[in-house]
């Protein structure tokens, strides 16, 4: 039997904005202390590139910031962000779309899911 046509899977690439929370302290273990702060940011963009299908990702100041805040060590344990999926104005660029990545700003980590956020 042959087989049908593909699927098309997940080709649709509009402009969306999630929450997630993502565990830092797992992506830290064995590395030495110097090198964890960067990782930690390198590890963001790796997970928004894949979450959201671009190659292009953007990682906001404030996010930057409270990464490094506790120093290059002690990164904290999870991070709250908030992904966005945008068009890319600049009419140059190699990619349509961009991720944003901004940090959000949360009391507790318990029982929070990955959220849809509606877009103002």
């Amino acid at each position: 039997m042959a087989k049908a046509a593909k699927k098309s899977g997940r080709t649709s690439k509009e402009p969306v904005t999630r929450d997630y929370t993502i565990h830092l302290h797992k992506y830290m273990q064995k590395v030495s202390f110097k090198k964890r702060a960067a990782r930690a940011v390198r590890v963001i963009r790796q997970i928004a590139g894949k979450v959201m299908l671009t190659k292009d990702v953007k990682v906001d100041t404030k996010l930057n910031k409270f990464i490094w805040s506790n120093g290059v060590r002690n990164v904290p344990r999870r991070v709250r962000i908030r992904l966005s999926r945008k068009r890319n104005e600049d009419e140059d660029a190699k990619e349509k779309m961009f991720t944003l990545v901004q940090h959000v700003p949360v009391e507790s980590f318990k029982g929070l899911q990955t959220e849809t956020v509606r877009d103002e």
